[in-house]
């Protein structure tokens, strides 16, 4: 959900003033930032709240600072590895596995940086949208309490239990109970299952009815924020890190806890104090190695440079934005203009048609046109963006790219979302008030950390309910192989999927078409390589087989797109309007395309080579026949006999 910054109001003197006053408690607000426009060519974004409550938001469970635990990155703690899913600018946010409960029950959550209470729906929940797994059932868990109304929280009308309520700037809300059960961080986390507070949503408004994830995950400063609590309990050091994927691959790495920082990590100050929010010393921006002319006060506005990973893209002062624009512009000047994906805004895109790079074999070619940029933290600390930093795709035009940074309106705040770290990992260093950026790629985290590979044999919940794959993160397929991860090396021919629906055979025969597109749709793929292979009744539902093939122009799909069509299904994160019914992933098989021959390599050279040598010998023998024709028509000349010579 992108969040609209410039379209509300920061309220009266007097809350800000309340605000400012609360930062000895902060989570007795749900600290308020207000957020830029929502941006009209990507799926919203998510989420920093826009002001507190002060009837209804919770307060501190403990009137005590909270303890920081004196422990570094080399610190024995462990931590919990927890994979992240979808797509920045396709989803508008990335989403982490958490179960919650005994016998846990398994949420997408969208990681959000910006908020400090973690929360899913209630069974309870009359108010709450379709969402990608059912609503959280606190009497099927043996392990749930819930936080009764105490003097250090907000209560129900009642008096009976603790509630929370937060609100945000593109006007949505959440608002339920507190309760306590215990969080499990999936096959992959180090650290076991933990008893954490969280919020059990009564009622949801806006975008946050709409969306597909299931609620939200707060990383951020707050006793209520999942991070707090774990550190508060002393099992994990004070930091996390995020790791998001790049331009065309989506998905990435969390890490709750600390870990060795690389040698060349990049660091900037955060101060706690500054803003209730994740800020950074951000001091220059350089285009192509020149520094824009600007006074580093401009990045000091407001609540300062903010770092939001629940928002999309970038959001400069106007200042600033203007400077970054022209340098741009001066650079590209080269390049065509075009009109954004929505005529109804001025996005500001460039066709790189007529480049010699118009067809990319990765988005690492983008940096032999587009120019580098740099952002210089305090005491000269830089980091570079390479260009998948700061562009997007152009949704209609291909081979068109467009600038993720656009103009905070007239809000001093720098607002720095998940675009500006993709392929980056960014630890917040809490416990000594830094943030690090290291470039990297997001895919293969665990290998250049030299940590040992995700997967390993830990405390894990299992599915309590068949048909929903519940394993994490490494999800088990349904039949077959023993997960999706397939090897990189892998080209695949074709994916063979096998889909239960509970809608009965006839009422879809009539459907299978627009079914068809919907599953397109959601797999982010082309119609035309999603076929239908059979389609039975099965008992009161039906069997569908589809068959999923390269695009046009490719010759096979990708490790990356093999990947994250199988996972959507896997894990129900494709959504099918309530016409087609529920639906169950049964198996799947991919074809790896075949080790050709050399003949089979080559042979449209070699037909090419014999064609050319046929034409030229036919071409020869028609001359030829032709000067044996003109010769006979003409007489022979007379020559005389030589005479035979004597013996």
């Amino acid at each position: 959900m992108t969040r609209a910054l410039a379209n509300i109001a920061v309220g009266t003197v007097g809350i800000f003033l309340l605000f400012v006053i609360s930062q000895s408690n902060p989570s007795t607000s749900s600290s308020p930032l207000l957020l830029p426009p929502p941006y009209h060519g990507a799926p919203s974004a998510l989420i920093l709240p826009l002001y507190p409550s002060p009837k209804n938001s919770s307060r501190t469970f403990s009137n005590s600072p909270r303890r920081l635990l004196r422990s570094d990155s080399h610190s024995s703690h462990p931590n919990a590895r927890m994979r992240l899913y979808d797509d920045l600018v396709l989803n508008g946010y990335y989403t982490t596995r958490l179960w919650i409960g005994t016998p846990p029950q398994q949420f997408a959550l969208i990681v959000d940086t910006g908020s400090t209470v973690t929360y899913v729906p209630c069974a309870t929940c009359e108010q709450c949208g379709r969402h990608q797994d059912p609503k959280f059932q606190p009497d099927l868990s043996s392990t749930y309490q819930p936080v009764k109304c105490n003097l250090d929280c907000n209560c129900d009308t009642e008096r009976v239990q603790c509630i929370y309520d937060r609100q945000y700037a593109e006007m949505s809300s959440s608002s339920g109970v507190l309760g306590e059960d215990v969080m499990s961080f999936g096959n992959q986390s180090e650290l076991a299952p933990q008893r954490a507070v969280f919020g059990c949503e009564n009622e949801e408004t806006g975008d946050l009815y709409s969306q597909h994830a299931d609620g939200i995950m707060g990383l951020g400063r707050g006793d209520l924020s999942v991070v707090d609590q774990l550190v508060e309990k002393g099992v994990i050091s004070d930091s996390f890190s995020l790791c998001y994927g790049g331009m065309d691959i989506g998905g990435g790495a969390m890490v709750l806890g600390g870990i060795s920082a690389p040698s060349d990590m990049v660091f900037s100050s955060s101060d706690p104090v500054r803003s209730p929010y994740y800020n950074i010393d951000l001091k220059e921006i350089h285009v192509a190695g020149k520094q824009l002319r600007l006074n580093p006060s401009v990045f000091d506005g407001k609540y300062g440079t903010v770092l939001d990973s629940g928002t999309t893209f970038a959001y400069l002062p106007e200042a600033a934005f203007l400077a970054f624009k022209e340098a741009i512009f001066k650079e590209l000047n080269s390049l065509k203009q075009v009109r954004g994906p929505d005529p109804n805004y001025n996005d500001i895109c460039f066709s790189t048609a007529s480049s010699s790079f118009f067809c990319f074999s990765n988005v690492f070619e983008l940096s032999k046109t587009f120019p580098a940029v740099e952002m210089v933290f305090g005491h000269q600390q830089r980091f570079k963006l390479s260009p998948e930093n700061y562009l997007f795709r152009h949704s209609k035009i291909h081979g068109a790219y467009c600038l993720g940074i656009f103009q905070n309106e007239k809000d001093p705040t720098t607002l720095l979302g998940g675009i500006i770290v993709r392929n980056t990992l960014v630890t917040y260093d809490r416990e000594h008030s830094k943030v690090g950026f290291w470039k990297t790629n997001c895919s293969e985290l665990w290998k250049r950390l030299h940590m040992p590979g995700p997967g390993a044999p830990s405390p894990s919940p299992s599915s309590h309910e068949k048909g929903n794959s519940t394993e994490s993160p490494t999800t088990s397929a349904p039949v077959g192989s023993p997960h999706y991860d397939l090897p990189e090396e892998t080209e695949i021919a074709k994916i063979t999927l096998d889909m239960s629906l509970s809608k009965n055979y006839t009422y879809l025969k009539l459907q299978v078409n627009k079914l068809t597109e919907f599953i397109a749709k959601e797999l982010a793929v082309n119609a035309s390589q999603v076929h239908l292979l059979n389609f039975t009744s099965e008992g009161n539902g039906s069997l569908v087989r589809w068959a999923i093939t390269p695009s046009g122009s490719s010759t096979y799909i990708s490790y990356e797109s093999a990947t994250n069509i199988i996972s959507r299904l896997a894990e129900h994160r494709v959504r099918l309007p309530d016409s087609f019914g529920n639906y169950h992933l049964v198996q799947w098989e991919v074809v790896s395309s075949m080790k050709h021959t050399w003949w089979q390599r080559n042979y449209m050279e070699v037909v090419a080579v014999v064609i050319i040598i046929v034409v030229g010998l036919s071409a020869y023998g028609v001359w030829g026949m032709w000067r044996r024709r003109q010769q006979m028509v003409n007489p022979y000349e007379a020559v005389p006999e030589q005479e035979l010579q004597p013996l």
